[in-house]
């Protein structure tokens, strides 16, 4: 039986868009890019152009009334995924959504509730957990390479592209600031390295940067685990020339995954133990090919998402705790329901 095409809408004519998931997908055999929607229909059109996409508009009602597109991409700013989201499951589009799902985690279960009702595929578009030395790190920690795990500190700080100094500094109801751009990215790795979720969360955040008064462009936070795991993440716009990557601490060895912090391939592991030190063999591949792959494969009934629905109001739930604990000084408990 011939696998049926999955034809794509992108709703948003954005740089990760165009860099990274057109080509993931149109590397797919199944996968054909039909039409991109965005507010500014010149934009749209410079973006069809470009990109080589039969159909561009500057609303979500002629593309999601289409019925040649399956799913939809969407890559907007933060405040309206929840909007586009519903409206795209409400016509039976399967939905492959940038994080976070919503600004809030009441909002985000709100579209994973609303897809499981229409009987569609959501997913969250959370890279890091489908890059090579992430799935590598994964696998010694299950082998137990490293012993009991007591502690990671994750450095993901980096320079904000000129290109995208724009609503991520500005737009505060847009969802702006590092928290939701960057840590969201951590609570999903955290849960993906130790499959449980943390128990509480301290965080301090400044705004030293470039970006509106108020709007945090650096933050710092430790996060617990169960098993006295005690993690610490650094996460800035403002750090042009650091190194990005993770560090996990255990009872007979520590991992260390140096620059793979990214959206591009690249970096590498280290395994350090009594034995001495060992480079992980990678296979570098585009993260964004194996996204793309698991949610045609869920489409098609033949698995799920790497990061699904479900997985995006985690994220949303801690990136809210480390934004909560920073404005308050207090620590958040994290609620495990």
């Amino acid at each position: 039986m011939t696998e049926k095409v999955v034809s794509w809408g992108l709703i948003g004519a954005s740089t990760i868009a165009r860099e990274w998931m057109v080509g993931s997908i149109r590397k797919h055999p199944l996968g054909r890019v039909k039409a991109i929607v965005s507010s500014d229909l010149s934009r749209a059109q410079a973006f069809s152009d470009q990109m080589g996409i039969p159909d561009a508009y500057d609303s979500l009602v002629p593309m999601l009334s289409d019925r040649e597109i399956d799913a939809v991409y969407i890559s907007t700013k933060n405040d309206q995924h929840l909007s586009q989201a519903l409206a795209a499951i409400e016509a039976g589009k399967h939905v492959l959504c940038e994080k976070p799902l919503a600004l809030e985690p009441k909002e985000a279960q709100s579209i994973v509730e609303a897809a499981k009702r229409k009987g569609v595929v959501l997913a969250t578009n959370h890279h890091l957990r489908n890059m090579e030395s992430h799935l590598a790190i994964k696998r010694l920690l299950r082998e137990g390479a490293i012993g009991k795990v007591n502690s990671i500190r994750i450095f993901h700080a980096g320079s904000l592209p000129q290109s995208l100094k724009t609503w991520r500094l500005f737009e505060k109801s847009a969802g702006a600031g590092v928290i939701y751009d960057i840590t969201v990215h951590n609570g999903d790795l955290l849960r993906f390295y130790l499959e449980t979720n943390p128990t509480r969360i301290t965080a301090l955040a400044t705004a030293s940067g470039e970006g509106a008064n108020g709007i945090e462009d650096s933050v710092m936070s430790v996060w617990e685990f169960p098993g006295d795991i005690l993690v610490q993440c650094h996460d800035s716009f403002v750090v042009g020339y650091g190194p990005r990557g993770v560090e996990i601490h255990g009872s007979a060895g520590s991992i260390l995954g140096i620059d793979v912090m990214s959206q591009a391939p690249g970096g590498s592991v280290v395994l350090r133990t009594s034995d001495g030190e060992r480079d992980i063999p990678l296979e570098l591949r585009v993260t964004y090919d194996r996204g793309v792959s698991d949610f045609i494969a869920a489409v098609q009934g033949k698995g799920s998402p790497s990061s699904t629905g479900e997985d995006g109001v985690w994220s949303v739930k801690l990136a809210k705790a480390v934004a909560q604990s920073a404005a308050t000084g207090q620590t958040v408990l994290i609620e495990q329901v």
